[in-house]
């Protein structure tokens, strides 16, 4: 069985625009193994062979369109973290949620998960601060060259990304 677990979605609550919550669907890449006391292992120990390859080409992101079509998300714009993070962030972290959530985005095309939590906020603020039509277009080319080059996607220690614990 490829995702212990069951199905080939995956759901979690993401904070969206104005830090509104919705349900941010990907296709599953993780098992949900666990440890004795009941906690999720690593990501690099839950992380199947398939999505690892799905996770490299990007294939999960895909069924983030219906997030789109509901108004959830846009196709361009920085990326939904997770809920604890909301109290994590400095009051300029936050402007993240001015705009809709993006499947793609700025910190996306310029490092991906191979950047630092700083960096990648540095990039979302400054998306905010500069969104056009142009730079949209910009970030989906780019975007397309990252995914076929397959860059960023793991950080240098980790499977996926850290966890974003606050000021790092």
């Amino acid at each position: 069985m490829v995702n212990k677990g069951g199905g080939a979605f995956f759901l979690q609550e993401r904070p969206g625009k104005n830090a509104r919550t919705f349900k941010v669907i990907k296709f599953k890449t993780m098992t949900d193994e666990r440890d004795a006391d009941g906690n999720l292992l690593p990501d690099d120990r839950r992380l199947t062979r398939v999505g690892r390859l799905v996770r490299s080409t990007s294939i999960d992101e895909l069924p983030q369109l219906i997030n789109v079509l509901r108004g959830d998300m846009a196709l361009i714009g920085p990326r939904p973290l997770l809920i604890p993070y909301l109290k994590l962030y400095t009051p300029r972290q936050a402007r993240r949620h001015e705009v809709r959530p993006g499947i793609t985005g700025w910190a996306q095309v310029n490092g991906r998960n191979a950047i630092s939590w700083q960096r990648k906020f540095e990039l979302d603020v400054w998306y905010v601060d500069h969104l056009s039509f142009a730079l949209d277009v910009k970030i989906i080319f780019l975007t397309i060259k990252k995914v076929l080059m397959r860059e960023g996607i793991n950080s240098d220690t980790s499977a996926t990304m850290e966890p974003f614990r606050g000021d790092n």
